[in-house]
């Protein structure tokens, strides 16, 4: 799995810390940020989706337009 880094303000830290470990809903911040980043692409994902911006994965889901014929 690939490694990233992430600046963010020390309140926003603070925050994410209070829902991770023991008492916690996440085992780490690891854990916590792929599940924030999973929840924020699926709003993303539904939002388009309303808007009718999302690619259709069964005619290739390249994001090329094709030419009407």
């Amino acid at each position: 799995m690939p490694k990233i880094s992430v600046e963010m303000p020390g309140e926003l830290l603070t925050d994410l810390d209070e829902h991770v470990g023991d008492d916690g809903k996440f085992v780490n911040r690891s854990d916590a940020i792929r599940a924030s980043v999973r929840k924020t692409l699926d709003v993303l994902d539904e939002i388009d989706a309303r808007h009718g911006r999302l690619i259709d994965e069964e005619s290739g889901g390249d994001g090329a337009e094709e030419d009407a014929e």
